[in-house]
């Protein structure tokens, strides 16, 4: 019978020692990479947490690009309205204290400076971050607004400008007499009669109110449709120093008085009436110094005034227009009617729907907050700043008129006006602030989602990572029992029969 020589390979000590190479190896993998294997299926029982916390990670890095491109937009977004609002004050103190000289052009030297100043706020709200318009809301590949020049003249070919818009208005507020839409007369001898043209119309000044104390006058109104004011002198001539006063509202929401004051004196000083030998002569001089003023307000405050209102509908969506259907006239006409595309400039060309300008810009920057950083050029805001700048660049004046002094003057107090920030209107600084909030609010994000990436990276590090010191331990413990492994095979593969026996 013969005995066969022990193989190494089929003994269980031959596989055990295979094993513990394998496992030597995997060692030495670990001690080399830090990583407890080179596969998923090597990692253990906690590897679906790491997926898991890794692809939480790799949300919270997406969220961080995010961030990093809305602050640098809400960076230029920043640098753009304070110019803007750098704009207004320069403005507003140009305004409050420019010279009424004007030059050859028919413009004060303010004006000239306004009419750069509207370049740089189209310039300014066609600002881009990247590729995207930051004042068009949700359309940001459009441009923001039309040019300056399309903006001011239009474009010759049946699209007005704001300067054509302006005189179309000037027009129909003057009226075919000047007088503001305002009907002067004597219905007696002794009485005088101030009525507006027609009603209902949205044009020329309308009758306020009316305060006398004229002695022995009678004094009705406003009333009746057209409404008119009606002053009867009676019997009695007033005396020295009795005064009446005409309040007028004007197109811009503003309001001026007109008082003219008796007096015996001669020559009649400026705001007064000649009191004369009867009642009916004095009536006659209280019609002439009425007429008189009244044209001297159409002329200044008046101008302005529509100016101002011509403006504010233009920049209006839509734009409104006089309306001149015939038989109507630029001086007749009564009523408004919306601009179109094909008759007058757009000047906004961005998104203009509905709802909040912050909302046309929302984007996700974490799993349960969006923030919103949306503009229009057409916010309140803005608008009100590019009509005040717009105004005085457009307005000209004659030098040869007597009255353009008073009707620059009149003009920038009442843009200085409007650059005053009205208590519940929005001003460039909400807008400002709108966005402080909304970088608050990433800024919190990120806060948060730091302290998430660095609990996601520990579960990943406890799972994935190993210990080098408790690796290299258990490699001097295999090295231990490899070479027992190793003394004990050679020791068996020299066991003959003989020795056995």
């Amino acid at each position: 019978m013969a005995i066969n020589g022990i193989s190494f390979g089929n003994t269980i000590l031959g596989g055990s020692i295979q094993n513990l190479k394998t496992q030597m190896a995997d060692l030495q993998n670990q001690l080399t990479s830090g990583k407890r294997a080179t596969t998923y299926s090597g990692m253990g029982a906690n590897e679906g947490f790491a997926i898991a916390a890794r692809a939480q990670l790799s949300n919270i890095s997406a969220y961080t690009d995010t961030m990093m491109k809305i602050n640098t937009n809400i960076g230029v977004a920043n640098t753009a309205l304070q110019a803007l609002s750098n704009i207004g004050t320069q403005l507003q103190n140009a305004a409050n204290s420019g010279s009424q000289v004007l030059n050859s052009a028919g413009q004060t030297a303010g004006q000239q400076t306004a009419v750069a100043q509207f370049s740089s706020v189209v310039g300014i709200l066609n600002t881009q971050a990247g590729d995207r318009y930051i004042f068009s809301g949700s359309t940001i590949y459009t441009q923001s607004v039309a040019a300056s020049d399309l903006i001011l003249n239009g474009n010759g070919a049946g699209q007005a400008g704001l300067k054509q818009v302006i005189s179309e208005r000037n027009q129909a507020d003057l009226g075919t007499s000047g007088l503001g839409r305002l009907n002067i007369s004597s219905p007696t001898a002794t009485s005088v009669s101030v009525a507006e043209d027609a009603s209902p119309s949205v044009y020329g000044m309308k009758l306020q109110s009316v305060s006398s104390s004229l002695t022995g006058a009678t004094v009705t109104g406003p009333a009746g449709a057209p409404p008119a004011i009606s002053i009867d002198l009676g019997a009695t001539n007033p005396a020295d120093g009795d005064a009446v006063s005409f309040t007028f509202n004007l197109p811009d929401g503003t309001s001026e008085t007109v008082q003219l004051t008796a007096s015996s004196a001669v020559p009649t000083p400026a705001g007064s009436f000649a009191i004369g030998a009867t009642p009916a002569a004095t009536a006659a001089n209280l019609n002439a110094a009425l007429t008189s003023s009244v044209g001297t307000l159409a002329k200044t405050a008046l101008v302005a005034a529509s100016a101002i209102r011509a403006t504010h509908d233009f920049f209006d969506q839509p734009p409104q227009r006089v309306d001149i259907t015939p038989p109507a006239t630029l001086a007749t006409a009564t009523a408004a009617v919306n601009g179109t595309a094909a008759d007058t400039v757009q000047w906004y060309t961005g998104d203009a729907g509905a709802g909040s300008a912050r909302a046309t810009s929302t984007v996700r920057v974490d799993p349960s907050v969006t923030v919103q950083y949306g503009m229009r050029a057409n916010e309140d805001a803005i608008r009100s700043l590019m009509e005040s700048v717009a105004v005085l660049a457009a307005v000209t004046t004659s030098p040869t008129d007597p009255n353009a002094t008073d009707q620059i003057s009149a003009l920038n107090s009442r843009v200085a006006q409007n650059l005053t920030i009205a208590p519940g209107s929005q001003n460039i600084r909400d807008i400002q602030v709108d966005l402080a909030n909304a970088q608050t609010v990433m800024k919190d994000a990120t806060a948060r989602q730091k302290l998430t990436q660095a609990t996601m990276q520990n579960i990943i590090d406890q799972a994935e990572n190993v210990s080098t010191d408790e690796v290299a331990s258990q490699l001097l413990a295999l090295q231990t029992d490899l070479q027992a492994s190793y003394q004990t095979t050679a020791m068996l593969s020299q066991l003959s029969l003989v020795k056995f026996i």
